[in-house]
């Protein structure tokens, strides 16, 4: 016996495929950002933001111009180096809609001054629809670590001033904020690592 779609059954799955699509598009455009990035092609990276467009993260920029000086730089600041990979994406776009938002993770191996690091955080970004495709209008990224990688890695282990300003909240083991000790004391502040500016 066959079925005949309705016309209400085939605008849902109009809708459902272009929702399939839009969020594959944010996932090329995140592995654009990260070719981009690692390769030194700061107008192309720029070109993946909208035209007023902000990166917070080692420092708030916004607009192309600035996100080009900003991105260029890193080098001067001893950051010459990086692999940005970004996985575990939840991506929130409504049918129809013209802004989307996601979370990712990012691990990050990079040379700091001649040293290996490592940096691991997290992304939130807020992506609009424009007609060259979806854009960045935030992306935010707020940090794990980012620590030599001889001296291993562990939360909030910070050698950069930068990375330690964009922290995530610091949680405790078991990933709540407010660790307390055995007397039900507030834990100490860990004893700071040293660090430096890129």
């Amino acid at each position: 016996m066959s079925h005949t779609p309705t016309p209400d059954s085939m605008a849902d799955l109009q809708r459902r495929i272009a929702v399939l699509e839009d969020r594959e598009a944010i996932r090329e455009l995140d592995a654009r950002y990260c070719r981009y990035l690692d390769q030194g092609q700061w107008d192309e990276l720029a070109d993946c933001f909208t035209p007023d467009g902000t990166f917070d993260g080692l420092s708030v920029v916004r607009g192309r111009s600035d996100l080009v000086r900003f991105f260029a730089g890193l080098a001067d600041g001893g950051l010459t180096t990086f692999w940005h990979h970004i996985s575990n994406l939840e991506i929130t776009v409504h049918p129809g809609a013209d802004d989307a938002h996601t979370t990712s993770l990012l691990w990050q191996p990079c040379v700091v001054d001649g040293v290996p690091h490592v940096a691991a955080g997290r992304y939130q970004d807020t992506l609009t629809r424009t007609p060259s495709g979806w854009r960045y209008q935030v992306k935010q990224v707020r940090f794990s670590y980012f620590a030599p990688l001889n001296q291993g890695w562990d939360d909030h282990r910070f050698t950069l001033d930068s990375a330690r300003a964009a922290a995530l909240p610091r949680p405790n083991a078991f990933g709540r904020s407010g660790a307390r000790t055995s007397d039900g004391a507030p834990t100490p502040p860990a004893e700071p690592t040293p660090t430096r500016n890129p």
